[in-house]
């Protein structure tokens, strides 16, 4: 049985969402035949730099395609200047089908992690000058490229410069300052941004929907915040979710049992222990602390949760206009109780609370008691 993340790989660059202006100017090079001969996609960690590039591979080796510049006139002999073909594979044939399955021998996935010296480097230099076995295309894609030696870089100069005319190489990082300017200068830039929580919950509902899956919508958000940014992460995650709850069974999967798993405190309980702070109510607050320590609960990532809502609160009450940003990382109700926390905060108490959680957050990381740097933080503030 296909991993969630596998079975819902975009087959088509339409499908890659979050990442439009990639998108864009990679289905115009398509529609126009003048996809580059090296890439460099760098971002954060499961944004779609990995499938983008199996993408290209696919776009580059369509028989379809193929077939369509075929048959059209060349430029010598009357093709139009604005002739256009397929932007997109057609996930039909062979090339197509045999990439989306892995078994390409004409495309060479390397992870740079594990293959970094010159030899790895020089026996991919040999294997760049063979033509390909059964497709137009040889396609490179080298993951995680800022890993590669200093001496590796300088074997890939010259080859990144002048590449074969059958080769494409599209090097992917989530470290873009790591590479070298002789490298990046070499290929086309492509930047993958952060995906907005909204659109990581709108395809986990639609693949819980797909599947079958019993799964509130608390659940999947608390999911979609834990996945931070990460597409791959968050069906990974619904993956392991849905197999230990079996959903299957009746009963549908709730927040509390994705906080069980995680570890995690969803977003509701953060805006509780929140507003607590915010109305200085001391004995509650330390309380309700008692009662997530006691649930076993990550003190260190609560902690982060409750920095990440109070300076948004903050940032409301000083900029309102921000709501704009913030809806790209929240739902409409959780905008609403930020909103409603923005109107009760006091801008000076709220600036030396979150400077101690965020001092607290530092101390808990290396202390054998966590909770004590986060308690301490909290009566320092709220006591009269």
């Amino acid at each position: 049985m296909l991993a969630i993340y596998r079975k819902y790989r975009p087959k088509t660059l339409s499908d890659v969402l979050g990442q439009e202006a990639v998108v864009e100017i990679l289905q115009n090079a398509a529609q126009q035949d003048r996809l580059a001969h090296a890439y460099l996609f760098y971002g954060p960690r499961g944004s779609g730099k990995t499938t983008v590039a199996r993408l290209i591979a696919k776009i580059a080796n369509c028989e379809t395609r193929q077939k369509q510049l075929k048959e059209a006139p060349t430029p010598e002999r009357g093709r139009s200047p604005d002739f256009n073909v397929g932007s997109e594979p057609c996930n039909k044939c062979r090339p197509c089908q045999e990439i989306d399955k892995g078994l390409a021998l004409d495309v060479v996935e390397i992870d740079a992690a594990s293959n970094r010296g010159i030899d790895e480097i020089r026996d991919l230099k040999e294997g760049i000058r063979l033509s390909p076995s059964s497709y137009k295309f040889k396609i490179f894609i080298v993951d995680e490229a800022h890993q590669l030696t200093s001496a590796a870089f300088n074997a890939l100069l010259k080859t990144l410069e002048e590449p074969p005319s059958h080769a494409i190489f599209i090097l992917a990082t989530t470290d873009y300052e790591k590479l070298p300017a002789t490298i990046t200068s070499r290929t086309q830039k492509f930047h993958f941004k952060k995906l907005p929580l909204v659109k990581i919950l709108e395809k986990l509902k639609s693949i819980s929907k797909a599947e079958k899956f019993k799964i509130n919508d608390d659940a999947l958000e608390l999911i979609a915040s834990a996945s931070e940014g990460s597409f791959r992460d968050a069906e990974s995650l619904l993956d392991q979710i849905i197999s230990l709850e079996d959903g299957s069974v009746g009963s549908q999967v709730k927040a509390e049992n994705v906080e069980k798993i995680l570890g995690r405190i969803g977003f509701s309980r953060t805006a509780e222990m929140a507003e607590l702070l915010i109305k200085r109510d001391l004995n509650a607050a330390l309380d309700y602390l008692s009662k997530i320590n006691e649930g076993g609960y990550n003190l260190l990532q609560f902690n982060k949760d409750l920095i990440q809502y109070l300076r948004r609160t903050l940032a409301l009450k000083v900029s309102p206009d921000l709501e704009k940003e913030f809806k790209r990382e929240l739902i409409e109700q959780e905008i609403a109780l930020l909103k409603k926390h923005s109107q009760i905060v006091d801008e000076n108490k709220m600036i030396n609370l979150l400077k101690s959680l965020i001092r607290a957050y530092t101390e808990m990381r290396y202390s054998p008691f966590p909770i004590v740097p986060l308690e301490v933080a909290i009566i320092e503030n709220l006591k009269e």
